[in-house]
């Protein structure tokens, strides 16, 4: 299994990228999928989830701003993140855990840094 995650990159404050997580060896329609971030010195944490035919979840933070969805023709899911501020500068990794059981998988992570 691989969640390769890209998109990431430097961006000024109010910009926009999008990320992806590319997974190999599961499906991301049968997947929890989720985006974490972990920025220097501070605890990694959760960004956004999806489910498997449910609907988003979105960390305070992220509300309003950040858009995850998933598309199973690509097996792929991305991370749209908008009106980016400093505060968002991290790590961001893709997270897919099972249905059934406790397979957690994580991608090598990508970075994102916003200058103001």
């Amino acid at each position: 299994v691989q969640l390769q995650a890209s998109g990431g990159g430097l961006v000024q404050a109010g910009g926009s990228l999008r990320l992806s997580c590319a997974a190999s060896g599961i499906g991301v329609s049968a997947y929890f999928m989720g985006w974490y971030r972990q920025a220097p010195g501070k605890q990694r944490e959760l960004v956004a989830t999806i489910p498997p035919g449910g609907s988003p979840n979105y960390a305070d933070s992220a509300k309003g701003r950040f858009t995850i969805r998933r598309d199973i023709a690509l097996n792929t899911v991305f991370l749209q993140v908008n009106s980016l501020k400093p505060e968002d500068t991290a790590v961001y990794y893709c997270n897919a855990v099972s249905t059934v059981g406790t397979r957690t998988y994580w991608g090598q992570g990508t970075q994102v840094t916003v200058s103001s």
